[in-house]
């Protein structure tokens, strides 16, 4: 893989919906419009997924609207497409352990 070679192809993605994660635990959804070699992201129609007050781990269901905005790519840890994908089970969740 040269220097050149971004580790992500964000081509196939531009135009499309995307679901990203920041670091800090942010995590929002919106149309992709445009990134660079940095990873800097250009996201339209973007939708932020608010975290509940009592456990900030967790996502609500209640979201705000940002619109325009830029990622910057030092902040971004995951960039999945909104169409394609299922949440599943965590496999690994037993709430049997009484842990």
């Amino acid at each position: 893989m040269s220097r050149k070679d971004n580790a992500l192809d964000l081509a196939k993605f531009v135009d499309k919906g995307v679901r990203v994660k920041l670091s800090g635990g942010r995590e929002v959804q919106g149309v992709l419009k445009g990134y660079d070699q940095l990873l800097n992201l250009v996201m339209d129609e973007t939708i932020e997924y608010l975290r509940d007050p009592e456990d900030p781990l967790r996502l609500t269901d209640q979201t705000r609207t940002l619109g325009l905005i830029v990622c910057r790519g030092t902040a971004v840890m995951m960039v999945s497409p909104t169409t394609g994908t299922e949440e599943i089970p965590n496999p690994f969740d037993n709430p049997e352990d009484g842990a």
